[in-house]
């Protein structure tokens, strides 16, 4: 090492540095290996298990504050918004408003709670701003990216067996796919247009989740009547009020 380098204790230098062959003094800045030295793979990459991109992030915010970011990402993109609704949480109601170009290939939902008791109000007293509390990854085939999923030790969000027979009433669908929707633990939605699937990751430890959908034909809601019952099984595995954290 240069002169540049005499503020480095000598202990310091021979254990950090013995390897990175090309770093020199801060005066001339080569850090050409680095990168090489500090950051290697042994393992071969996986396969993917389907996933194309991004289908939407959802933002989840105080109920005063939807209004001011709706505004803040219309401003910023040429956004169109939906109506707002209603999501029915067992401990209250969550207003949500969906925004997309035009071209649908970029979404936001912005959740507004009003109180802390709702999943995305407990969400929201851990964090700050308008966070955002889950992001969905869109794929061709939902149930082969599940099955790709299922070998990566991926734990899908459980869904209460009442769901699919609600779903047997609400739609016209086959036994034999009523079951497999079933077990594999994916909710099911249709439109005029279309139809809509979806598979939740369990809550991690912040209250941040992932899902994965499917959208066919030219479906382009969010799964708004699957959401009491998300967020239903999510509260089902949530430490039980009062008591602590450990």
């Amino acid at each position: 090492m240069t002169s540049g380098s005499r503020f480095v204790p000598l202990s310091f230098r021979h254990f950090f540095f013995a390897d990175i062959i090309s770093l020199k003094a801060m005066d001339s800045a080569v850090l050409t290996d680095v990168w090489g030295v500090e950051f290697t793979n042994g393992q071969s990459p996986k396969a993917g298990v389907g996933l194309t991109h991004i289908d939407h992030i959802a933002l989840t915010m105080s109920y005063n504050e939807m209004l001011s970011w709706s505004l803040f990402y219309s401003s910023l993109f040429t956004m169109q918004k939906t109506p707002m609704v209603d999501v029915i949480d067992p401990d209250g109601l969550v207003r949500s408003q969906a925004l997309a170009t035009p071209d649908g290939r970029f979404r936001f939902t912005l959740n507004g709670a009003e109180t802390h008791r709702t999943l995305a109000g407990n969400f929201l007293a851990g964090s700050f701003g308008a966070s955002v509390q889950h992001i969905a990854f869109a794929s061709a085939d939902i149930f082969s990216t599940k099955r790709a999923l299922d070998g990566l030790d991926f734990s899908s969000l459980p869904m209460a067996p009442n769901y699919y027979a609600d779903l047997a009433t609400r739609f016209d669908l086959s036994a034999d796919y009523l079951a497999a929707l079933e077990e594999d633990n994916i909710l099911y939605d249709q439109d005029e247009n279309g139809a809509f699937l979806q598979i939740y990751a369990k809550l991690d430890a912040s209250g941040m989740f992932f899902e994965i959908v499917e959208r066919k034909n030219n479906y382009q809601g969010y799964g708004a009547a699957n959401a009491p019952f998300r967020i239903a099984a999510q509260k089902r595995l949530m430490r039980a009020k009062g008591m602590p954290a450990l």
